[in-house]
């Protein structure tokens, strides 16, 4: 048997991306309830992944995703509370 030729071979490093810190933190702010700081860390950490090569796209958009979402029922909720108020001041 050549020696240069060995039968048991280490296999090769296999890199991962490191998850992106700041995605993590929009997904879990925006489970928590927070609107507009999941929107900007969202797009934030889109950014950093794409410069970077990291993982943690998915903890971004979902972030991002459920941020733009709370925003929309805060607006809402605001609109019916404006109408209410107006509604119950002009009948009165």
């Amino acid at each position: 048997m050549n020696p240069q030729m060995s039968p048991i071979r280490p296999a090769p490093a296999v890199a991962t991306a490191s998850t992106n810190a700041v995605a993590v933190v929009a997904f879990v702010l925006s489970l928590l309830g927070f609107s507009l700081i999941p929107v900007i860390l969202g797009h934030i950490a889109l950014g950093q992944i794409r410069r970077r090569g990291e993982g943690g796209a998915a903890f971004a958009v979902i972030g991002l995703v459920l941020g733009y979402l709370e925003l929309v029922a805060i607006v809402i909720l605001l609109v019916v509370a404006a109408v209410g108020i107006l509604v119950a001041v002009t009948a009165s």
